[in-house]
């Protein structure tokens, strides 16, 4: 199998070295929040593999580890001759410190949290305007304690001596702080002055450039030959699918492989959707039975989603051998699968905290290049690019769903029992909380306004529970109901619901589903849990 994307190019962007940060991919984000386009590569990656890239600056990340640790993270000290603006954050600080002739020292006592910070009296371009007091955002008992030849300190705290420094002349600018954060009021305006002020950037990636970018890339790859598409429904797939349709139009064919486990209603809604506002080829895969035999007994959740995707594979493998002409597979891939499978293009450095059922292995033998032009975007820019494609807004808001489907929202083995109790039940759950976002939306004219969902669902765990319903004992499932606000996926805190939209669900899963009689909300951040339970 030959592995290709049409990933957006790194020129004229920003490269974040990743040292194991929990902060990485926010990074990342706040850069292209600012129309720059940023990627993240492996804190180890060749300088001269750097130089290829063509970027126009580098920020290093922070990191769980000390610097001094025998396996501690480390940077190409060629990387420092590259001629790049280099910034810096926390363990990036740190380590630019020690690479160029500075030093670390442990801290009497560390500093969590927000921090006051005073700036020196030196001009210092990446803090410009700034005021001269200010809170950041500090998470470290290492720090900076001698800097290098060349280097000023541009602002302290009482507990850090060092709470940034600087060699102007060379472009390098680090921070003990993370400005990434929203907690470092003044962070943004610190990347902002980074990226236009110190490197010259333009703010000019934007929808209708990866549009036009994603496009071409597309055209010239594929050029006469057929794409094969799995689509789901979800916002991914179907960004994709709108992107090759705009690109190569019917030479796109998009196969829906219905493996039983969908939300209510969702296979329908799919088939219409797809089949009157797309001019492509659409095939439907009735799967159900056969998904269901596979999982019989099954209660590993790895074990399911391994199952469900070799599945995949080949309940859509079998259509493609039938089809004519077909050399790719377009995918909706995202970048937050990648850096949770730990997968190919992170250089397998980050862990794997769970498998996604597009990242499994193709069987032996299949031939077909790949076209991911998504994979390196987060969700929020799916959804933007949705929008900027004309999708309409019940696709690009489309709550978030796992491939695996509702088998992973079932704790325990799937039996077609808890099928229907969870559909039923994830149903009121998402119309009740539409509902809550919608009222949201007009009252602040915002998506993702500050106490709106950003994902929601109902997850079904592997016990029962006593209950009284018309004077009579009851043992029937209790139901989790699980709510976020996130931008990203990469990070998210539970929903600071209204306790009347709480009762209100409460309520009308214990009246209207049958073999449910309990309720409960899962008010659990990300980290250190995940989104979904499974």
């Amino acid at each position: 199998m030959t592995t290709s994307t049409t990933s957006t190019s790194t020129a004229n962007s920003v490269l974040v070295l990743d040292f194991g940060a929990q902060y990485g991919q926010l990074i990342a984000r706040r850069v292209r929040d600012l129309k720059v386009y940023s990627e993240i590569v492996p804190c180890d990656t060749p300088a001269d593999e750097i130089a290829a890239k063509k970027p126009a600056a580098l920020i290093l990340s922070g990191g769980p580890a000390s610097v001094y640790a025998e396996d501690a993270p480390s940077v190409d000290p060629a990387i420092f001759e590259l001629g790049l603006p280099i910034l810096g954050f926390c363990y990036g600080q740190q380590i630019m410190a020690t690479t160029l002739g500075g030093s670390v020292a442990h801290t009497d006592k560390g500093e969590y949290g927000p921090a006051p910070l005073t700036r020196c009296d030196n001009g210092s371009a990446l803090f410009g305007d700034t005021p001269t007091e200010q809170t950041v955002w500090m998470s470290h008992r290492d720090a900076v304690n001698t800097v290098p030849e060349g280097f000023v300190v541009t602002s302290t705290t009482d507990v850090c001596p060092v709470a940034s420094m600087e060699c102007a002349e060379r472009k390098l600018y680090a921070t003990q702080f993370h400005p990434e954060v929203k907690h470092t009021p003044y962070g943004n305006d610190m990347l902002s002055n980074f990226l236009f002020k110190i490197c010259g950037l333009q703010p000019n990636w934007t929808m209708d450039s990866i549009i036009e970018d994603s496009v071409a890339a597309i055209r010239e790859k594929v050029g006469s030959d057929r794409v094969i598409l799995g689509l789901s429904g979800g916002v991914d797939s179907s960004v994709v699918a709108a992107l090759c349709a705009k690109a190569i139009g019917k030479q796109l064919v998009c196969v829906f492989v219905n493996h039983g486990m969908l939300r209510k209603n969702e296979p329908e809604e799919v088939e219409e959707v797809f089949t009157k506002q797309f001019d492509v080829e659409f095939i439907h895969v009735h799967a159900e039975e056969r998904y269901a035999k596979l999982l019989d007994g099954v209660t590993e959740p790895e074990q399911k989603r391994k199952i469900i995707g070799t599945q995949f594979w080949e309940e859509f493998f079998a259509v493609a051998q039938d089809l004519d002409g077909i050399k790719f597979l377009a995918q909706g891939t995202i970048y937050p699968d990648i850096i949770e499978s730990g997968a190919r293009k992170t250089g397998g450095k980050a862990s794997t905290i769970k498998s996604h059922h597009n990242l499994i292995p193709f069987p032996e033998g299949v031939s077909f290049d790949l076209i991911e032009p998504l994979d390196h975007f987060f969700k929020d820019e799916v959804r933007a690019l949705g929008t900027a494609l004309g999708l309409p807004d019940h696709i690009v808001h489309r709550q978030p769903f796992p491939g695996p489907g509702l088998a992973i929202r079932i704790i325990g083995s799937v039996t077609p029992e808890k099928l229907e109790i969870l559909k039923n039940a994830d149903a009121i759950v998402r119309e009740e909380l539409d509902a809550y976002n919608e009222r949201l939306y007009q009252e602040t004219g915002e998506r993702n306004s500050e106490h709106s969902c950003w994902q929601y669902f109902a997850v079904l765990p592997d016990i029962k529970s006593v209950g009284v319903m018309g004077d009579e004992r009851t043992y029937q499932r209790p139901i989790i109901v699980r709510a976020v606000e996130s931008s990203d996926a990469m990070t998210a805190d539970w929903a600071k619901l209204p306790y009347d939209v709480l009762a209100k669900i409460s309520s009308r899963i214990v009246a209207e589903v049958p073999g449910a009689n309990r309720v409960c909300y899962d008010i659990t951040s990300k980290p250190p849990a995940t989104i979904e339970w499974e």
